[in-house]
């Protein structure tokens, strides 16, 4: 997956830092191509032998619709043994996986992320309810102002409106959020299948007490 320049994007990450007196957060917006070249089409060819591009894998149900914003990392329930209520194809998934294998490398490796930690939002109109819940309620009139050059950004990038939205909700052991003194915490995808381009959109908010511990190793 290649990261595609956005000054749009640099901008807005440059504001997506908050502190709010007894929280941290942040956050990014980074647009990815999904046009595969080299060491890509290798690793795809791998991924391909536990099973064919085109058959469709399970998904878990969306988070948006079962937890408070506030707990939007967290599965809805901790084995993961819920109910699974859609799907994506395999060559999806492997869009998802490799976009956050290039958003966290080196830190973190997803290669044997699996289906159900995954799944595909109902609308447009969720995710952004979602996402002004958390970081409106976290940092206020701050974000009041970024909200909405936030989401025009966005769709200059990937067209809202044609695209397929899906979210990653590891549980704790594979969540890169996961550690001691994390609040909240966010990942999602907006996937232009005709674009072939996907734009990944991930926040957290950590306890200003535990900040010096949680930030080594991090992406940000």
């Amino acid at each position: 997956m290649k990261l595609l320049e956005n000054s749009s994007f640099e901008a807005i990450n440059s504001l997506l830092t908050i502190e709010t007196g007894d929280c941290m957060i942040t956050g990014r917006i980074e647009s990815y191509s999904c046009k595969m070249a080299g060491d890509d089409k290798q690793m795809f060819k791998q991924f391909c032998l536990e099973g064919e591009p085109h058959l469709m894998q399970a998904l878990s149900p969306p988070q948006t619709l079962a937890v408070s914003p506030g707990r939007l990392s967290k599965s809805a329930e901790e084995g993961g043994d819920g109910p699974l209520c859609d799907t994506c194809s395999r060559k999806t998934l492997y869009y998802l996986i490799s976009t956050l294998n290039a958003a966290f490398r080196p830190d973190y490796d997803f290669s044997h992320a699996r289906s159900h930690e995954f799944s595909r939002e109902p609308s447009l109109s969720w995710v952004e309810s979602a996402v002004n819940s958390s970081l409106g309620s976290a940092a206020g009139s701050r974000f009041t102002e970024l909200g909405p050059a936030l989401w025009k950004a966005i769709d200059d990038e990937i067209v809202l409106s044609e695209c397929d939205i899906y979210s990653y909700n590891p549980d704790l052991a594979s969540d890169p959020y996961g550690e001691e003194g994390s609040l909240w915490s966010f990942n999602y995808f907006f996937y232009n299948k005709k674009l072939k381009r996907i734009v990944f959109l991930t926040c957290r908010s950590v306890q200003v007490g535990f900040l010096g511990r949680s930030v080594q190793g991090t992406p940000f």
